[in-house]
């Protein structure tokens, strides 16, 4: 940042400040309206009706057999036995 715009944080409260209250948009309106008078600009229309579909997943859809009530219950040989089973048992 130049010396001459002063302290960069006060340059950059200055265009925080413009930016919220509209300041920014009015100069670039009142450009571009002095522009077109002018007859500098060449107002071409494009228009693009392009649709790109995502899938499911893409979107943060859920993956199946990611939810645990998807999966299938282990069979009963082959839990674990954990000590508070084992209390239970006795």
């Amino acid at each position: 940042m130049p010396e001459q715009y002063g302290p960069w944080a006060r340059v950059y409260d200055l265009f925080r400040r413009w930016q919220r209250d509209g300041t920014w948009q009015w100069i670039f309106s009142e450009l571009q309206a002095q522009a077109d008078a002018r007859e500098l600009i060449t107002w071409d229309l494009n228009i693009d009706s392009t649709v790109c579909r995502a899938r499911q997943h893409a979107a943060g859809a859920r993956k199946r057999g990611i939810c645990r009530s998807s999966r299938p219950v282990a069979p009963p040989s082959s839990r674990t036995i954990t000590v508070w089973d084992a209390r239970a048992a006795a």
